[in-house]
């Protein structure tokens, strides 16, 4: 039986936008949503697999991982807030992973079996299936928007323009940006290193362009700071 708080986090997901609790409450009774549990370590999908579901954090923490031919790990990714999905592009694509996800924590998920949201069901959909299928519209048309940003970011020509353009758009009023990822997973979504991430960032309050104290990073001086744009 899937517990109230997992109703909790799946309302306030994109995939269960539009929802009542109705709704919800039809999508998680529904023999195509399941409570997976995971122990730390343990792997939730492998590289090549053929993906058969979509997953929903509810609690804990996964990375998104891949290995080189010479066996070196490369970081692709976290996901740690409740509510997170992965693995819906490469389910409704029907292609094999190209990466694979590890707990690094116990993990709570609800896996959405594929059956869910295919519009070819030779049944009359249920409502929930319905909406599934329109928010995943909308998820894909975020996750476009949001590659060919990340493009832009990638084709600047220095490592202080990248991080110049990936910073932009989220200062506040007050000249600040809180990062909601690590410093781990910015170096990623930016192509380098964290050490070559961290020496950059450090250069940047040096020449006193930003001030940086863990995930908090206020902008100084916002005229030199506008020159990477």
């Amino acid at each position: 039986m899937i517990n109230e708080n997992a109703a909790q986090i799946l309302a306030e997901t994109s995939l269960a936008q539009g929802m009542n609790e109705e709704d919800v409450a039809e999508l998680l009774a529904s023999s195509d949503v399941a409570l997976r549990s995971y122990p730390k370590g343990a792997v939730i999908f492998h590289d090549g697999d053929v993906p058969h579901s979509l997953y929903i954090l509810l609690e804990g923490e996964v990375h998104i991982l891949k290995d080189t031919y010479s066996g070196r790990q490369i970081f692709i990714s976290e996901i740690d807030r409740p509510g997170d999905m992965f693995g819906e592009v490469y389910e409704v694509l029907k292609r094999p992973y190209d990466m694979y996800v590890r707990a690094m924590t116990k993990v709570k998920l609800l896996e959405v079996s594929s059956h869910l949201f295919t519009l070819d069901v030779g049944e009359a959909p249920r409502r929930s299936a319905l909406i599934v299928q329109r928010n995943l519209m909308k998820i894909f048309a975020g996750k476009a928007y949001a590659m060919h940003t990340k493009l832009k970011i990638l084709a600047s020509g220095t490592l202080r323009e990248k991080i110049v353009r990936y910073l932009f758009p989220h200062i506040g009023k007050d000249g600040r940006v809180t990062l909601t990822a690590s410093r781990e997973f910015v170096a990623a979504y930016l192509a380098v290193s964290r050490p070559s991430l961290s020496r950059e960032l450090s250069a940047m309050q040096r020449e006193g362009i930003i001030e940086a104290t863990g995930r908090s990073i206020r902008i100084v001086d916002m005229e030199k700071f506008e020159e990477y744009l």
